[in-house]
């Protein structure tokens, strides 16, 4: 079966000093070759061998020179779509690209849907849903844990666990339906026990990955951390040092901030998404309110509260305050200003709640403590260390619904079990179980799926 030949721009539209034009589908070198040219203002791509790269120019009609060009020829099906596919480097400015584009349309090609080449590499058997997916991490990896993770999926780590599970479970499928069919021959005769075990470890696994996704949400989308205190306390002099410049303007007069700052910062290797708020306390200054205000807000969306406390002076029914909005969060105390005579200490009545491990001594002016708040930080939000075991861990929404109907499926067959229903009820919940985790590797997917997955792709991958 032909298919059309799609080409995008696959570099970002800003004036760089490499753009990329790429191409796929069965026309696509014929289409490179009608618009460039070697040194010898030849065409002759076609006779090029696969996974080889030309020096020469991109052509209009007319046969003017519009782009010094490397051409990369790779024929299928050794490509990333299993289609021949063309790569035109380019220079880089924005102008340059979108003529070399309206030249390849031109010559036959046509502008690819959002993520249509990765779509294309899914269809044509070169990936599995999972590594598609693992793709489109990888391009948003923003710390070291989720690349390698992103990284780990797109060669297939958790494909092999996919595959693995379903493999067990159609085996007990196909047993069961054989020995209903030919109960002369195949006998059901203690099976219940024999698949209880079974089903327990199936269950402690598929459990351990739908664990997993609370640290994958972390990996990928980083914490949402929101600072809170009363004004002066440190709040701003925090948000700089963490992000290792003068973000936040730092005075001392108090109420300096008066909206919300937003930073992303790289935290031991896992992304914080800041927001520094402004100073909460009882004001009649209508701006300051506002941005209190704001402050209640965020405070209710968080994963993480660092709550920033002026440790040189008593607290305060403003602080009473604070810690009714925060309770009920994940929290963490910096005792600043810990360099001056401290009136506040871990004993204070209102941190009796709190773990004291989470309540730190902290001094901004001497950097001081925010070694410790990093590794409190990881020891809240990730369950051993990720830089350095081989665990997989779910960074998709998807991916984790998709386990947990499998995990809830087979907690349906121990049940069932338990109750010494008859055989064809498990099979029942253990096809579930089986088709649910099919959808991830993309083996039980309709067509709407698989098109709404693959348009949330940048364009050109």
């Amino acid at each position: 079966m032909k298919s059309d030949t799609i080409a995008a721009i696959s570099t970002a539209m800003t004036n760089s000093g490499i753009g990329i034009i790429r191409m796929s589908g069965e026309d696509s070198i014929s289409i490179a070759d009608s618009v460039f040219v070697n040194t010898n203002h030849k065409r002759c791509l076609k006779s090029y061998q696969s996974h080889t790269i030309h020096y020469g120019y991109i052509v209009r009609r007319d046969g003017t020179i519009l782009d010094e060009v490397m051409v990369s020829v790779m024929k299928a099906p050794y490509s990333y779509t299993k289609e021949d596919v063309v790569e035109i480097n380019c220079h880089g400015g924005t102008f340059v690209m979108r003529k070399i584009m309206e030249i390849v349309i031109e010559a036959g090609a046509r502008t690819a849907q959002p993520g249509e080449f990765t779509k294309r590499a899914f269809l044509n058997g070169r990936i599995d849903l999972s590594k598609a997916e693992a793709v489109m991490d990888m391009i948003s990896s923003q710390n070291e844990f989720a690349l390698k993770n992103s990284v780990k999926q797109l060669n297939g780590s958790l494909l092999k666990i996919i595959k693995a599970l379903r493999e067990e479970i159609i085996y007990e499928i196909a047993f069961i339906e054989s020995a209903l069919d030919d109960p002369e021959h195949i006998s059901l005769d203690g099976y219940p026990e024999k698949l209880s075990g079974k089903v327990e470890n199936l269950i402690i696994r598929l459990k351990k990955l739908l664990d997993s996704a609370d640290d994958g949400k972390i990996l990928k989308e980083g914490i949402h951390t929101v600072i809170v205190g009363k004004p002066n306390a440190g709040k701003s002099s925090l948000l700089n040092i963490l992000v290792g410049e003068e973000k936040a303007i730092v005075t001392e007069v108090a109420g300096t901030t008066r909206d919300v700052l937003e930073e992303t910062i790289s935290l031991g290797g896992i992304t914080l998404n800041i927001i520094d708020t402004a100073g909460i306390r009882n004001t009649d200054d209508i701006v300051e309110k506002i941005g209190v205000e704001k402050a209640r807000k965020v405070v209710a969306e968080a994963d993480l509260i660092v709550y920033v406390v002026d440790a040189s002076v008593p607290m305060d029914e403003n602080d009473s305050d604070i810690m009714e909005m925060i309770s009920g969060k994940k929290i963490i105390i910096l005792l600043n200003k810990s360099d001056l005579n401290v009136c506040v200490t871990e004993t204070e009545e209102k941190f009796s709640f709190l773990d004291k491990n989470k309540i730190i001594k902290t001094s901004m002016k001497e950097k001081e403590g925010v070694e410790l708040f990093t590794e409190t930080v990881r020891d809240m939000f990730l369950h051993g260390d990720l830089i350095y075991n081989d665990e997989i861990y779910l960074t998709n929404m998807r991916h984790k619904e998709a386990v947990k109907d499998a995990y809830e499926s087979m907690l349906q067959v121990r049940k069932s079990i338990e109750n010494q229903m008859p055989e064809d009820f498990y099979s029942i919940d253990l096809m579930s179980a089986y088709s649910s985790l099919g959808t991830i590797i993309g083996e039980e997917v309709g067509e709407d799926l698989i098109n709404e997955i693959f348009s949330k792709f940048c364009t050109g991958k």
